[in-house]
């Protein structure tokens, strides 16, 4: 059935079928698609990589592996549609892969999505004693991210950041000090914002 489903991707012959095979072949939920629907984050339609991420997600921690071995490092595109997959499964295996496109990516949507997703991490599946550390290092990254010269990163990061506080309360007054800093200096209102929202939801 799923071998049905990876020729009928293949043999997609337009945006609309191209579509529907990807759904229908996320919808199966088959280990044996992952690679097929790795490959769909770098074909040219939003449609079909929407769906894509989306059976990646639903597949979960069985997907990581291959997300993490098959980023693209030439096709920006692939890989920040790989990312917002690895930032929503949130399994700690992809941290630092996550913390490097966040710091260092020179694709705005790749680092705008790994921002958000160390805020998320699943962190229960680490063992007790790596939480912490890998915790720690989550946070430094996303104090440097708020900092980001294009203002979509930085307001992920502030999600991020946002989403790092519930997790760990002991990261509160070093968050909450950055988010005040960017209600007070940052020079987009929308970031602004946001960071006033998270402000007030870690203190509710």
């Amino acid at each position: 059935m799923t071998n049905e489903l990876i020729q009928a991707v293949e043999r997609a012959n337009s945006s609309e079928s191209l579509f529907t095979a990807v759904r229908e072949l996320a919808a199966a939920r088959e280990e044996e698609g992952i690679s097929t629907l790795i490959k769909i984050l770098g074909y040219n339609n939003p449609g079909a990589a929407i769906a894509a991420v989306q059976g990646l997600v639903e597949l979960g921690e069985i997907a990581v592996p291959a997300l993490l071995e098959q980023i693209d490092g030439y096709d920006y595109g692939a890989r920040a549609w790989s990312h917002r997959a690895l930032a929503k499964i949130g399994d700690p295996r992809a941290l630092d892969t996550l913390i490097e496109a966040a710091l260092s990516d020179f694709a705005l949507s790749v680092r705008r999505a790994a921002a958000k997703g160390l805020g998320s991490m699943n962190w229960a599946k680490l063992a007790d004693e790596e939480v912490l550390p890998s915790q720690t290092k989550a946070l430094e990254t996303l104090l440097k991210v708020s900092q980001d010269p294009e203002w979509v990163v930085r307001y992920a990061a502030v999600v991020g950041l946002q989403g790092l506080a519930v997790s760990q309360p002991e990261f509160q007054p070093r968050i909450l000090e950055q988010l005040t800093q960017i209600i007070d200096t940052d020079e987009e209102l929308i970031v602004q914002a946001r960071a006033k929202l998270a402000l007030k939801q870690i203190n509710n």
